[in-house]
């Protein structure tokens, strides 16, 4: 198949591109620079001018959409939710527009979304036909459904649209993994807020399997929650990987005031608990290389 793909410069984009190669896949990458130099083909785009390669889409046999700016990075002042929300539905909305034009022989969209969708929940276990969160009341819940929406518009121009919901990338390469493990490195790692939130995660290269598995077998369709079989609460998590690093914890949780005060709304990513359920993709036939948080520790760490 050839496969192009936005936001393929990104941690999840540049390791399932790898992924698919080596699966015997063309893969293109949609980039807002087309000049600078890589291993792959590029094709330029500007989401927010309107304005794409005409050469891009019909290239493509499938799309995997992964544009979207990182919710984690700078507090959530206006403009800056305004950004998060538009770095998703732009991208989308201009392909909407290309997929209605003839010429081209797309036939699946793969369009990430996020768990952030079913807002914070406790521990109540988490389904693809679960409610989701109230938009007015949880601002990450709101980006993911019009996130999806944007997507599922896609499908009117007869492309099966997959919608993978994912939870907590653990990469050392980035994602959340990278600043807690660091903490934890220096003997100042502690549980965040009541620690009892529940951390839904998956490992990177499983991930990119799961994504890849949905590409080739057209019995995907719709949504599903791409997370490990087995989610833990901040405490395990925390408690796992100090004890795969070979470290102590020496300090006291994190107090959730401490958090509110210095991030912000932006704290309900940290505090926030779901705790979500992979039966859906197991279901499916999907088999996880690293279904349990220790499993996927030791393979970055020990």
């Amino acid at each position: 198949m050839k496969i192009l793909i936005t936001g393929g410069t990104g941690m999840i984009g540049q390791r399932l591109a790898e992924f698919l190669i080596d699966g015997g896949h063309e893969v293109a990458l949609l980039t807002r620079e087309p000049q600078r130099s890589s291993r792959f083909r590029l094709f330029g785009w500007d989401p927010q001018g309107g304005t794409i390669d005409p050469a891009a889409v019909p290239y493509a046999d499938c799309i995997v959409n992964l544009a979207g700016s990182n919710v984690a990075e700078g507090k959530w002042t206006a403009g800056r939710k305004h950004e998060i929300l538009r770095s998703r539905l732009d991208g989308l909305e201009l392909l909407q527009r290309e997929l209605a034009k003839p010429g081209h022989h797309v036939r699946t969209l793969l369009s990430a979304s996020a768990i952030g969708i079913y807002g914070d929940r406790g521990e109540e276990l988490l389904y693809e036909n679960s409610p989701t969160a109230a938009p007015a009341d949880d601002f990450l819940a709101d980006v993911v459904l019009q996130w999806e929406a944007a997507a599922r518009a896609v499908g009117a121009h007869k492309a099966r649209v997959v919608l993978p919901r994912i939870g907590i990338v653990l990469s050392p390469e980035g994602g959340a993994l990278v600043p807690i493990a660091k903490t934890v490195r220096y003997g100042a790692g502690a549980p965040l807020g009541s620690g009892r939130q529940y951390m839904s995660w998956i490992h990177l290269d499983d991930l990119c399997h799961l994504l890849e598995q949905m590409l080739q077998d057209e019995r995907w369709q719709g949504e599903y929650n791409a997370v490990a079989p087995n989610p833990a609460t901040n405490q395990e998590f925390t408690e796992t990987l100090a004890q795969v690093m070979h470290r102590p914890l020496l300090l006291p949780k994190v107090p959730a005031f401490g958090l509110k005060l210095a991030m912000g709304e932006m704290s309900e990513i940290i505090l926030g608990s779901q705790r979500v359920s992979a039966n859906k993709v197991l279901s499916q036939g999907f088999h996880f290389e690293y279904p349990t948080l220790r499993e996927a520790l030791e393979s970055f760490y020990e």
